[in-house]
């Protein structure tokens, strides 16, 4: 019934001239068409569309059999001698259609999935769409949309992470971004071969060139590349990576100039279009394409071998911002990579104070400072310390008193200015030991540091519990300094500013210690009183209410935290000891010398 039915269109139709053809005979053409393959008469169909009589009919409405032939070869289910069959239908249909027809007809095909369909879709149609873009007079708008799209539907395929993920390629990504590169490469290669620079050409590179920092973007910013060891050559992120910057350089942008160029006020694009977008989108593209270089050594061998360490890192800094601001595992972990890669090239304490002045000098230690309290993933959080560690390395001692300066009014957390007390102390050692000291750790500039250190934030009234690590650092600090460094020689400022200390830090610590003992020593009163009773009740612990807590539990918890004040009591108690021995000591020499 189906073949009749489109028998009888088609008889109709070879009457008319092309412009004759209705609206009305192009939808009964399609429901025809769409009839015999759902009912299984593939093999009339086929012949229908080979006959030569309806050559110039097929031309203008066969377009539309595009979309049930296409849902036809990706249904499983059919049998192999009928989708063989489909496939000589879809061949003859893009060898003889329309082809603005046909392009807009295999977009809107491509973008009809979802899942693990997206990759079967493309993977499919791909072929086909190079085909009919190649048979169009304006190829740039052609491929800009058909690549735009492509990448649209490619975005939203989840980027597989572990090496089993990558070798099972369940959504299909992997093989898309091989089949893509294979799509591409007519189109660069007609760029490369045309040698006049006509305005069509120059506008088939501005639609490779978006497609190239989208590509930057998604998926290679968060792609995992594996160990080039266990790779043997198949990584297929790799590849897909190593084509793009290929791409970029083969279109005249070769990525050295565009990397080095990035962020300045010098135009890199020819066009405003991508003037507007630099801001917005190609800071995710540009730090994605500088850790490919650097950390994954894809294309290195283009760069100048004449470019200092400390050049590489300020050119880096920026990316590696950008790649702390985001909150993905793997983007993470190629910031702290880049900035590994880019420190390890610098000798310690060479890093100039003036590039504190930089603004992503200040913004990077501040980034890890963030991974280090705020990320959930433990691995990320210690390579956020250990890099830290290794930038504070490598500043001068200039630089490292501005860092630990601004990190210890910005971090607002305890464990943190802990670490830069920790370090502080360091230096102080360093430049206690030296023939000449360090004017940057001693004397009035570390007296004007140690005033952001011995003190509590809110005198006695901080919350000890909640500032206990930092308490503790700086009573340690406080006790070194008491040790090393003699009252006479005064090289540290600390005997001078010991009234000082004692009002901002010391007696408000000890009255501070009074009252959290005694509120906790109230609050396990309370709890042994519940646990007879067997009630659940909640307690306040560092400022906050914890509710519905068991007796047994509160208990645990409010020893712990009288253990904690035991502690900052007994380390308090051998500072005054140490200073009370270093005074009299003092006083003894004095009046021994008069």
């Amino acid at each position: 019934m189906a073949v009749e039915e489109l028998q009888s269109i088609i008889k109709r139709c070879q009457i008319l001239e092309e412009q004759d053809f209705k609206e009305e005979d192009f939808g009964l053409f399609q429901l025809a068409g769409q009839r015999c393959i759902e009912e299984g008469h593939i093999d009339q169909l086929l012949e229908i569309i080979q006959n030569e009589k309806n050559k110039v009919i097929i031309k203008n409405m066969g377009w539309n059999l595009i979309g049930p032939v296409v849902r036809c070869l990706l249904c499983k289910d059919k049998e192999d001698a009928k989708r063989k069959v489909c496939f000589l239908i879809f061949d003859l249909l893009v060898k003889l259609c329309n082809p603005k027809e046909l392009l807009l007809g295999l977009l809107e095909l491509i973008e009809e999935p979802s899942g693990k369909q997206i990759s079967q879709s493309i993977l499919l149609l791909l072929q086909p769409l190079q085909t009919v873009i190649q048979k169009l007079h304006n190829k740039a708008y052609s491929i800009g949309l058909a690549l735009s799209t492509l990448w649209n539907q490619l975005s939203l395929l989840p980027v597989p992470y572990s090496k089993e993920q990558i070798q099972m390629d369940d959504y299909g990504l992997c093989q898309c971004c091989k089949a893509l590169i294979e799509f591409t490469k007519p189109f660069v290669e007609e760029v490369i071969d045309n040698k006049e620079n006509s305005l069509e050409n120059e506008k088939l590179k501005d639609e490779l060139l978006k497609f190239c920092f989208k590509s930057l973007k998604c998926p290679l910013l968060t792609a995992q590349f594996l160990e080039q060891s266990e790779e043997g050559g198949n990584d297929p992120f790799r590849y897909f990576a190593s084509e793009i910057i290929g791409f970029l350089s083969a279109i005249g942008h070769p990525f050295p100039k565009m990397i080095f160029n990035h962020g300045r006020k010098k135009r890199t694009w020819n066009y405003l279009e991508f003037e507007e977008e630099e801001d917005k989108q190609l800071a995710d593209s540009m730090a994605s394409l500088a850790y490919l270089v650097f950390v994954q050594g894809i294309r290195i061998d283009q760069l100048p071998m004449v470019l200092s360490p400390l050049y590489l890192l300020q050119f880096n800094m920026g990316h590696i911002e950008v790649f702390l601001q985001r909150t993905e595992e793997s983007v993470i972990s190629k910031g702290l990579e880049l900035l590994e890669n880019s420190l390890l090239r610098i000798e310690d304490s060479s890093l100039l104070y003036q590039y504190l002045e930089i603004k992503s000098f200040l913004t990077v230690p501040q980034g890890l400072v963030k991974v280090m309290t705020l990320c959930p993933i433990e691995t990320l959080r210690k390579k956020s310390l250990a890099m830290l560690q290794l930038y504070i390395n490598k500043l001068d001692s200039q630089g490292k008193y501005t860092l630990f300066r601004c990190l210890l009014n910005t971090s607002n957390h305890s464990g943190v200015e802990a670490f830069i007390i920790q370090n502080i102390k360091n230096q102080i050692d360093m430049s206690l030991k030296r023939t000449h000291n360090n004017k940057w750790f001693t004397g009035p500039q570390l007296v004007s540091l140690l005033d952001l250190v011995l003190f509590l934030p809110e005198g006695a009234e901080t919350d000890l519990l909640q500032n206990s690590d930092r308490i503790m650092a700086s009573l340690n600090l406080l006790r070194y300094l008491v040790i090393k460094d003699n009252e006479n020689d005064n090289q540290t400022g600390l005997w001078t500013e010991l009234g000082n200390i004692e009002n901002n830090f010391l007696k408000p610590l000890h009255i501070g210690l009074n009252m959290s003992k005694a509120h906790y020593e109230a609050e396990i009163k309370n709890s042994q009183e519940a646990q007879k009773s067997k009630d659940l009740c909640s307690i306040t612990v560092g400022g906050e209410e914890i509710p519905n807590m068991p007796p047994e539990m509160q208990l645990k918890v409010l020893h712990s935290a009288l253990f904690t004040f035991d502690l900052i009591e007994s380390v308090l108690a051998r500072v005054e000891e140490l200073i009370e021995i270093k005074t009299k000591s003092t006083s003894e020499e004095n009046i021994g010398i008069k």
